[in-house]
């Protein structure tokens, strides 16, 4: 095993009278973590507008004794609840997401990471006070995962945002997990792409389309030059790249010569480095339409999403817990998605397993499917399994000096192996 596993890691366990208040505590819960997520999924919320949920969840939280900080750092739908035991202690993150889809509502499965944070939270904490040990639970409720557009608040990623701003310094851990199809009563601990996002803003001049078209300068050939270049760009991209977009603009008609015209593009790829490459390339593209046609390009930017970087420590003991304890398998899947919980994992050890939920054939993540999925009471029952694991992998974090040395020690040996330098465009987020 690698040097930071200690040899006898398994033998060592969390006190079983501290994993019976945990699961007691959220087997007592389970109909208002219910009752919180259906009221999440039945109002769905773009990112940077969860309202409702931001003060259901708060609410939530401060009946249970949590310290609430709304409206947190500056943005209106974070927020942020912790919770303190005796001085000293470690301090275990949470996160909840809770933004949907445009049109497709909660299609991935936000209104289950939102209770599942929560739920880890409030066990964390009963197990804390009934046992006497020190440290602190923080969860924040991060804004704006979803869809990430030039025109939302800071152009989304909102737990990048909220790194920038120091909401991640004084976490010594962070957890979180996601729904998604796959094999039943199973989880994975596997890497997301890193992702992104291009909003390329090309500008002509119009004229009449029959009359004098030589008098207009056409925005619309360009974001279609563009598109062609970038699908020809395909055939020598790597297995693992993956590059998709649109083509959008205002008062277009046949007749007038267009003057206007917008690629929203997203470029993923398994690291941050290989991303780098790709963003390069992707650019020349829609610099050279520009030339070819005469427009004007304007290309805008924001928060890229990192690759996942999961911590072995936390991740083997999760799968060992939820193996042992809750009947379900691990396995080892990534994901070609992306989140920005990656840049959260380049700054401090953190897990974030994705795990199984039933659903239609063909019915995975940002499908009308999934959204039935994940108000479904088995989908329930699996984020509750998953809440119960991570539960007590924090508290092991919290309660066991030797475990939290060895998480350090892999994050240390991760980072080392990690391309750290940060390309001169300052797209990515990391050490």
């Amino acid at each position: 095993p690698p040097e930071y596993v200690s040899n006898d890691l398994k033998s060592r366990a969390l006190d079983p009278e501290v994993v019976r208040t945990v699961e007691s505590e959220l087997d007592e819960l389970d109909t208002q973590l219910r009752e919180l997520s259906l009221k999440i999924h039945s109002h769905p919320e773009l990112g940077f507008q969860e309202k409702y949920a931001h003060d259901v969840m708060t609410a939530f939280l401060e009946k249970h004794g949590f310290e609430v900080t709304r409206h947190y750092a500056g943005l209106k739908t974070a927020w942020r609840a912790e919770y303190s035991v005796g001085h000293g202690g470690r301090v275990l993150g949470v996160n909840s997401e809770m933004d949907a889809l445009p049109g497709i509502g909660h299609a991935c499965g936000h209104n289950l990471i939102a209770m599942s944070g929560v739920g880890i939270a409030v066990a964390v904490k009963t197990a804390l006070v009934a046992h006497d040990i020190a440290g602190k639970i923080v969860i924040l409720g991060t804004p704006g995962m979803l869809v990430q557009s030039s025109a939302a608040e800071e152009g989304g990623g909102g737990k990048v945002i909220l790194l920038k701003r120091g909401a991640y310094k004084d976490m010594d851990v962070c957890l979180m997990s996601h729904p998604a199809p796959g094999e039943a009563h199973s989880a994975a601990d596997g890497s997301t792409n890193a992702a992104q996002s291009m909003f390329v803003q090309y500008t002509g001049k119009t004229a009449h389309a029959a009359g004098s078209p030589w008098e207009g300068i056409n925005a619309l050939d360009a974001a279609v030059s563009a598109y062609n270049s970038i699908s020809s760009l395909r055939q020598q991209l790597k297995p693992d790249l993956r590059v998709h977009g649109i083509i959008q603009g205002s008062n277009w008609t046949p007749n007038v010569i267009p003057d206007n015209a917008r690629l929203d593009y997203i470029a993923r790829a398994s690291n941050k480095t290989d991303l780098v490459d790709l963003v390069e390339r992707i650019k020349r593209c829609f610099h050279a339409a520009a030339l070819a046609t005469g427009c004007d390009v304007n290309i805008e930017m924001n928060h890229a999403y990192l690759d996942l970087r999961q911590n072995p420590v936390l991740a083997r003991e999760f799968g060992d817990t939820i193996v042992e304890r809750y009947d379900m398998t691990m396995n080892h899947l990534g994901s070609s998605a992306s989140t920005d919980f990656g840049n959260v994992t380049y700054e401090l050890p953190a897990f974030h397993p994705a795990y199984a939920i039933p659903t239609e054939p063909n019915g995975g993540n940002h499908t009308p499917m999934f959204t039935r999925a994940a108000q479904t009471k088995e989908a329930h029952v699996a984020a509750i399994k998953v809440t119960k694991g991570l539960a007590l992998t924090g508290l092991r974090v919290l309660s066991d000096d030797l475990f939290f040395e060895e998480v350090k020690a892999a994050f240390e040996v991760d980072k080392e192996a990690c391309v750290l330098a940060k390309p001169d465009n300052g797209m990515c987020f990391g050490h």
